[in-house]
């Protein structure tokens, strides 16, 4: 069956455009490797105990990468989630609009934005690949960002262990998730907008907001918007609600598990906020563009959401949030929390103790 995008193009070209590592000897790379997946282990056991949330299913233990794995395992699910889109495109192929931005061409893109991710993510829980997912560690760039921020190396990669499993305990000890944000992408895919005129409308869009970006630094806008179509919307709104809290929840977890547990976490989020604020021009436009800022956005507007339900109703409280699809927030309770109190306890809740 004919792909929409040429994957192995996309892998090439990561691998050709992904910048080198920070230079480590052997001995180092395989001691940062071994502490990693140690630290992993212990972190699930802080987690569990402090989220209150024990895994009902197994998963699979923490793979440790370089930039071009990281980016050959993001392939491997993008390539499972866009076959059925490509299953539909079959019967407008021909169509030359559709033609001239062709597979190799949409490969060649691909392959460009995840080189540029690949040095920028740390860590990640990769929901496509097979059982219930791989957490995946991007040691060069774990390294690379401790340097930078002259943390302590052991505290600083302890805290981004936090943070991953705590994702790998969101999709393992709630049942539906998995199946849940599958069902809500599958949705999402279903549907797309395959007209060649509406989709020509979105290439000449993609230039405007290409232009809004570039000249007007307030703007939320990014090319990601532009592949959706009404219907889309809502479900990307049911989406970002979701990842809103999946990555509040992960942030949460990561400062609140404490001192005892990573000594200087303090001074590791003081300096992780601001090497975030403190990005050149070019480095903010290409984050806005590819809709990393709405990322960086979930983390802190999720972090308030979850900190406000645990004041109010305490952490077996906030629990409630993870019974059913029904019980996760809404887009607007995500800026009121007490709205979501009030709706999923059926009454204002009495202050936590």
């Amino acid at each position: 069956m004919p792909e929409i995008v040429d994957w192995d193009l996309a892998a090439l070209t990561a691998a050709r455009l992904a910048r080198p590592g920070p230079s480590v000897t052997f001995s180092e790379a395989a001691g940062v490797v071994s502490e990693l997946r140690r630290l992993t282990e212990e972190a699930a056991e802080h987690v569990a105990a402090f989220t209150e949330m024990p895994p009902v299913v197994e998963a699979a233990p923490v793979q440790v990468v370089d930039r071009g794995d990281w980016a050959k395992a993001n392939i491997a699910g993008l390539r499972k989630v866009t076959g059925p889109l490509a299953s539909r495109m079959q019967a407008v192929q021909a169509n030359p609009v559709l033609r001239t931005v062709g597979p190799k061409v949409t490969g060649a893109q691909a392959g460009t934005v995840l080189a540029y991710m690949s040095g920028k993510v740390l860590g990640q829980y990769e929901v496509f690949s097979g059982g219930v997912g791989t957490l995946l560690l991007v040691a060069p760039n774990i390294v690379e960002v401790e340097r930078k921020l002259n943390a302590d190396p052991r505290d600083f990669r302890m805290w981004v262990c936090l943070h991953e499993v705590t994702h790998r305990t969101q999709f393992t000890a709630v049942p539906w998730m998995r199946e849940h944000f599958f069902a809500e992408v599958n949705a999402f895919i279903d549907a797309s907008e395959l007209d060649p005129e509406a989709v020509a409308d979105r290439v000449r869009r993609a230039v405007s907001t290409l232009s809004d970006v570039v000249n007007d630094p307030q703007s939320r806008s990014n090319l990601l918007d532009i592949v959706q179509t009404p219907a889309q919307r809502e479900i990307i709104d049911r989406l970002t609600a979701l990842m809103t809290l999946v990555e509040g929840h992960a942030e949460y977890v990561m400062d609140g598990v404490g001192p005892e547990v990573v000594p200087t976490v303090a001074e590791i989020r003081s300096a992780f906020n601001a090497r975030r604020a403190s990005a050149n021009p070019v480095e903010k436009l290409v984050r806005r563009l590819l809709g990393v800022e709405a990322k960086l956005r979930q983390y802190a507007e999720g972090r308030k959401f979850v900190a406000a339900i645990v004041d109010e109703v305490g952490m077996a409280g906030f629990n409630k949030i993870w019974t059913s699809p029904e019980t996760l927030p809404l887009t607007s309770e995500l800026t009121d929390p007490h709205a979501w109190v009030t709706r999923v306890h059926g009454r204002p809740a009495a202050t936590a103790e």
